[in-house]
């Protein structure tokens, strides 16, 4: 299993920069089986190319995203993978949450995950009695972690506010060169706060691994490397951010890693970020 390079998303914890995200695998609102092998096989490939931060939710595929995770990572020793999973936000009363808890720990046959997230924010719930049920599944032993999905700035704030004794360590959004709506109002404040961001769908979709825009085609020339590589490259090179690509092809897992292990000068971020507003 390879080692990359890593962030804090908690006192003394690491993750890797990039991680896998598992949108589409085993379906996407309904089940599907047509391609579980070659989802499970991929998942296992980017745990041994050190993607070992896997992001799931119960959402996916009606629940078997979680299922083929839980094949995937059965033969790796449990301390050395970092699991995220998250509730739908039709299940967000304190009683549907704990059972959304409970449901997900079977599909994925563990005892714990990593970090628990509240999928999307619904209005129609008081957002107190969520986080009291989110806090209860870290007191449990559920989860390590709690956090939240997109949540804005002030949202974020307002859940924080119901926690008493957790802290929610990350906020998932989706954030790329694409869409850089975080960078101008939440990624400051959590960076201040010490919180991580998880930018899904960091490759605006697969736009972004592909030539077309002027400024992105140049600096993967300068810098030799293929335009997903550069426009990953440039999310994780900003402070607390980490990344969760979703691929099952092999020969794309092994062009999202070569994202790390370099970083793009401030000069080329900069005219990068100008180059798609």
């Amino acid at each position: 299993m390879s080692v990359i390079e890593t962030r804090e998303i908690a006192p003394g914890v690491e993750i890797p920069v990039l991680g896998l995200g598992t949108w589409g695998m085993g379906g996407r609102q309904i089940e599907d089986h047509r391609w579980d092998e070659e989802n499970v096989t991929a998942i296992r490939m980017a745990i041994e190319l050190g993607l070992t931060h896997i992001d799931t939710a119960e959402y996916y595929g009606a629940g078997h995203a979680e299922e083929l995770v839980g094949e995937a990572v059965e033969p790796y020793d449990r301390r050395d993978l970092f699991i995220t999973t998250k509730v739908w936000h039709t299940n967000l009363r304190h009683s549907d949450l704990m059972e959304s808890m409970r449901k997900s720990l079977r599909r994925l046959g563990l005892d714990y995950v990593d970090l628990y997230l509240v999928h999307w924010p619904n209005p129609d719930v008081p957002l107190m009695e969520t986080m009291m049920a989110m806090e209860r599944c870290a007191d449990e032993g559920h989860t390590r972690f709690i956090g939240v999905s997109n949540f804005s700035r002030s949202l974020m704030t307002e859940a924080q506010s119901h926690l008493e004794t957790h802290t929610l360590v990350a906020n998932q959004v989706e954030y790329s060169l694409l869409d850089q709506k975080p960078k101008m109002n939440l990624l400051p404040h959590m960076q201040a706060e010490g919180r991580t961001l998880i930018a899904y769908s960091p490759l605006g979709k697969g736009i972004l691994a592909k030539p077309g825009n002027k400024v992105l085609d140049e600096l993967a020339e300068k810098y030799e490397k293929s335009q997903a590589q550069v426009a990953l490259n440039w999310l994780i090179s900003q402070e607390n951010v980490v990344a969760i690509p979703k691929t099952s092809n092999p020969v794309h897992l092994l062009d999202i890693i070569g994202a790390v292990g370099w970083e793009i000068g401030l000069e080329d971020s900069l005219r990068l970020s100008h180059g798609f507003i």
